[in-house]
């Protein structure tokens, strides 16, 4: 819990508005204004007020120190229609279609943080994650530079070795589905980045298989071994290794046997999955077994901080993501 203590402290010190689309979701209500008492961030409530105010009260959640925003009923929706139907004609998007698009709690939420009204969305609790990035990237793009959108998990295991004291980083858990060898190096790229930037500790990124060092041989690995030498190639500066085993990734006596000489292996903090079946299938593992903190999705690459919730996320969860987005916006 230390982790996420210092997210919330170093959210502190520079209070972002995050705009929250699911506010008729009680775990939503109890997690935004759990930021708000804790004073790390301002929330904003979307939605129906009358419904969000009966959800409040129905679990005894005060929700007075929030705004709330009933699209319907703002004066902001005919700016914010004409807005999109200026940015998405060129897609096709009719005016009649942008004037029905935001009144989508999450459509006008996107809209609030490209006017900059707000610095950053969380969503996902009630939403697919299509559902939560598709807006995003339609109306906020991704950043400068980034060739990819892909999301990770920060997992903080109690009473453990591995990674920076039992913080480690897992990419891609929830957005791309079979990367290509290309889709893998920038998801190490820009996990290495995110990890250096959250936890403020050097990244030494894993490129995971099932195969160390042309121990098995498959489509499956060859994937993984172009994957870690296109960021070798690309991005020197990166501490990374592959293919890597698990144990051989994070076990030092493990890694000393199977990859002896490498840098990464047995120290590594940073687990980039080959696909999005082992690695959503991985920190459910770790968070249920090793009852561990999951935070996340975290998603990186998209202009402004948009993250996505697991629809089986707790009020706490909720709270956490707020701050790790507060952050995120205090990094821009």
């Amino acid at each position: 819990m230390a982790f996420i203590e210092d997210m919330k402290n170093r959210a502190k010190k520079e209070i972002k508005t995050i705009v929250l689309p699911e506010a008729t979701d009680e775990r939503v209500l109890k997690g935004g204004m759990q930021a708000v008492e804790e004073g790390y961030a301002k929330v904003v409530f979307i939605g129906n007020e009358e419904e969000i105010r009966k959800v409040a009260s129905e679990h005894n959640i005060d929700i007075e120190k929030a705004d709330i925003i009933d699209p319907e009923k703002t004066e902001k929706l005919a700016k914010y229609a004409k807005d999109l139907y200026e940015l998405r004609k060129e897609k096709g998007l009719s005016e009649e279609e942008a004037k029905k698009l935001v009144l989508d709690t999450v459509y006008f939420g996107m809209m609030m943080v490209k006017e900059g009204e707000a610095d950053g969305l969380v969503s996902g609790a009630i939403h697919s994650t299509a559902d939560t990035l598709r807006p995003a990237l339609q109306i906020l793009k991704t950043a400068p530079g980034t060739k990819l959108v892909s999301a990770f998990f920060i997992m903080v295991v109690p009473n453990c070795e591995y990674g920076e004291d039992g913080v480690l980083l897992f990419g891609d858990c929830g957005l791309n589905e079979d990367p290509n060898s290309r889709s893998l190096a920038e998801i190490a790229k820009s996990s290495s980045e995110s990890f250096k930037a959250l936890v403020g500790k050097e990244p030494r990124v894993a490129m995971l298989s099932y195969s160390t060092y042309g121990s098995a041989s498959s489509e499956l690995v060859d994937k993984v071994i172009e994957a870690t030498k296109i960021i070798k190639e690309k991005y020197p500066e990166i501490k990374v290794d592959g293919e890597l085993q698990l144990d051989a990734a994070i076990v030092e006596s493990v890694a000393k046997k199977k990859a002896p000489g490498s840098e990464v292996a047995g120290t590594a903090n940073v687990l980039i999955f080959p696909d999005l079946n082992s690695g959503n299938i991985g920190y459910k593992l770790v968070q249920r077994f090793a009852h561990a903190e999951a935070y996340g999705p975290i998603c990186q690459g998209i202009a402004k901080p948009v993250n996505d919730l697991s629809r089986g996320c707790s009020a706490e969860d909720v709270a956490g993501v707020v701050a790790f987005t507060a952050v995120q916006a205090q990094m821009q």
